[in-house]
């Protein structure tokens, strides 16, 4: 699925592949890649803990790398049942390079760069740029999507007590 007319870049409009998720959707699974290039169906991997998923365009960027750093910080004081995934078109060596230098610990960065899963199934993927675009969801501890938000433009940070508020109560 493509749709055009929902979403700028730069003064022009791009082509987003996927649906945007709905309230009270079962949250799809998707593979990516982890920092040390192995495979991992996320959902799968955390099941039975509250899931905060991050797409970002990319770590490098200002506005990624705050939001990233804001997450890990939260991520300390909702502890060990929930998990925050940051998800971006950033190679593994890029990710763990940008952790490491960020002492990012708590958050987990994922690539979705060599099959472009995630943005196809969360409706993240900018097709001219294959990057994707700002959104958080929060995915309960069976599955539903509790909170999903696709930031008007690129540059836009989500509400941080939005989100914690609802990993909080999916807890």
């Amino acid at each position: 699925m493509e749709r055009t007319g929902i979403y700028e870049l730069g003064g022009k409009g791009v082509t987003i592949v996927g649906p945007d998720l709905e309230l009270d959707s079962i949250a799809p699974d998707f593979t990516v890649i982890d920092n040390d290039w192995n495979d991992v169906k996320a959902l799968e991997s955390t099941t039975g803990k509250v899931r905060i998923l991050a797409a970002v365009p990319s770590l490098s960027t200002g506005v990624c790398d705050r939001e990233t750093r804001r997450f890990n910080e939260e991520a300390a004081a909702l502890g060990e049942d929930v998990a925050v995934l940051t998800i971006s078109h950033d190679l593994p060596f890029t990710q763990k390079n940008w952790c490491g230098a960020a002492g990012v610990e708590r958050v987990k960065t994922l690539s979705d760069a060599r099959d472009a899963e995630f943005g196809e199934k969360y409706g993240a993927l900018i097709k001219e740029r294959r990057i994707l675009r700002r959104a958080v969801f929060v995915v309960d501890r069976a599955g539903k999507v509790v909170y999903s938000d696709y930031m008007p433009a690129l540059g836009d940070e989500p509400n941080y007590e939005d989100v914690i508020a609802a990993a909080k109560s999916a807890l």
